[in-house]
C-alpha cells in the first residue's frame, strides 16, 4: 500500500521570499522570469491571505542586486552569438525572458558587432557554404538559407554564405560590420 503524502501548506510571505532567493541563487534570471516563477508558485500552492505582487518582489530583488536584467541580457546575447545565432533570434530570446526594451537597446551595438562572426560560426557548425564538403545544389542551398534565417540571420547574409564555394574565405563578412 502506498503511503499518502501530506498536502503542501500554502505559501506565506517568508516562504515566498525563500523561494525567490533559492531561484535567483540557482539560475541567472530577469525580473520578468522571477515574477513569472513566483506567480506560478502562488497559483500551484496557494497563499495564506492576500498574496503580494510578484513583480514587487522581483523589483526588490533587483534593487538588492540579486537580479540584473542588463547583465543577464549581455551574457545571454554573448552565449547565443557563440552558438551562431543571429540578432533577431537573440532579441526574441531576450524579450521572452522579460528583458525590457531599454536593456535590449543598450546591448544592441554589441549584438550588431557580432553579426558576421555569428553567421560564420553557424555556417561552420552546419557545414554551409565555405565549410561544406561539396557545393550545394539550388534546393539544398535554399534549405541552408532557411536554416540560417530560422537561426536569426538576415536573408542577405545567409544567401551570401550559402552561395560561397567550399574553401572560400568568409572573413570579408567581418570587415563589413
Amino acid at each position: 500500500m502506498r503511503p499518502t503524502r501530506r498536502p503542501v501548506p500554502p505559501l506565506d510571505r517568508s516562504a515566498l521570499d525563500r523561494l525567490a532567493l533559492r531561484y535567483v541563487e540557482r539560475f541567472a534570471t530577469t525580473r520578468g522570469k522571477l515574477a513569472a516563477y513566483l506567480t506560478r508558485k502562488i497559483r500551484e500552492r496557494g497563499f495564506d491571505g492576500t498574496p503580494p505582487d510578484p513583480a514587487e518582489i522581483a523589483e526588490r530583488f533587483a534593487e538588492l542586486g540579486y537580479v540584473n536584467d542588463r547583465l543577464y541580457a549581455e551574457s545571454k546575447a554573448a552565449a547565443m552569438a557563440r552558438r551562431g545565432l543571429g540578432a533577431r533570434r537573440v532579441g526574441e530570446a531576450l524579450r521572452y525572458a522579460g528583458v525590457e526594451a531599454d536593456d535590449v537597446e543598450a546591448i544592441a551595438p554589441q549584438v550588431d558587432a557580432r553579426v558576421g562572426q555569428s553567421a560564420i560560426d553557424f555556417a561552420r557548425r552546419k557545414r554551409i557554404g565555405p565549410f561544406a564538403a561539396e557545393p550545394a545544389d539550388r534546393d539544398r542551398m535554399a534549405k541552408q538559407v532557411a536554416a540560417m534565417v530560422r537561426a536569426g540571420h538576415s536573408p542577405g547574409i545567409a544567401w551570401q554564405i550559402a552561395r560561397m564555394k567550399p574553401g572560400d574565405d568568409p572573413d570579408f563578412l567581418l570587415d563589413d560590420r
